[in-house]
């Protein structure tokens, strides 16, 4: 059209690793982008559930009032071991979770029902909550840690109660559970990148962790109470859709099998 030639895109200016990034992703198949959306599917999945249930906000404001006046560096020693320790303990039970199912003999589909029912109870309980600090109430409420906790054996308590129940409680543990059984795959190769999604999942809320649990008495003083909460109800409610959907996968199962007798 009025005598003009496509002009050929010619890479030979750019640098040598947006060329190196394009020969790559020429080299993609139909069968490696499967794959690619696989995991960022359960890693979708695996945040947004995991996401309100370890609440990195609400936590850090029961953190601060346990940790009470400490140094900064503290509250960053603290963070870090808090982190580490959260990424091994969710790994731990993402891994073991199968092998848990199969000594008590749970069914996935059970699994996944009563977990789904238990994940949407959640965010219904947080959309009903009165108040922006119910949610770290709720939390302080699952340790019977004294509140005048001293310096010198914070860092004893690194694990419980900082980590268990503060960060990731009971509820947390439900979710893993559930998610594991709800991303479960017969085909190795497909399994794995669903549980390295997960995984990555909980090193990015641990992360968020970190920076919540470090700068704990600045965060707290920086953003309004009312704006937390209505991120935290938005969130709850994402929360509930997934629980109902969760729980209706095991269900339609349950009832595929008793059809099929």
């Amino acid at each position: 059209m009025y005598g003009l030639k496509p002009v050929p895109f010619n890479l030979s200016p750019y640098p040598s690793w947006l060329r190196l990034a394009r020969a790559s992703l020429g080299r993609f198949k139909d069968a490696d982008w499967r794959m690619l959306l696989l995991l960022w599917n359960s890693f979708l999945i695996a945040f947004s559930v995991l996401l309100p249930l370890i609440n990195p906000l609400g936590s850090a404001l029961v953190f601060l009032g346990l940790a009470g006046d400490a140094p900064p560096q503290v509250y960053r020693h603290l963070a870090r071991r808090i982190a580490f320790n959260n990424i091994v303990f969710l790994a731990v039970i993402e891994l073991l979770g199968a092998a848990i199912l199969n000594f008590f003999g749970i069914s996935l589909p059970i699994v996944q029902f009563s977990g789904g029912i238990v994940i949407a109870a959640m965010g219904w309980g947080v959309l009903n909550e009165r108040n922006a600090s119910a949610n770290s109430k709720n939390k302080q409420e699952e340790t019977d840690t004294r509140d005048d906790v001293r310096l010198r054996d914070l860092d004893e308590k690194a694990f419980y109660p900082f980590t268990f129940p503060i960060t990731s409680g009971p509820g947390t543990l439900v979710g893993v559970l559930t998610i594991t059984a709800h991303i479960s795959d017969k085909v190795v190769s497909r399994n794995v990148l669903a549980h390295l999604g997960v995984f990555l999942a909980v090193v990015v809320l641990s992360v968020l962790v970190y920076f919540c649990y470090a700068y704990a008495p600045k965060i707290t003083k920086a953003i309004p109470p009312n704006t937390a909460h209505g991120i935290l109800r938005v969130v709850a409610f994402i929360l509930l859709c997934i629980g109902v959907q969760i729980a209706w996968n095991g269900l339609a199962q349950l009832l595929a099998t008793v059809v099929k007798s």
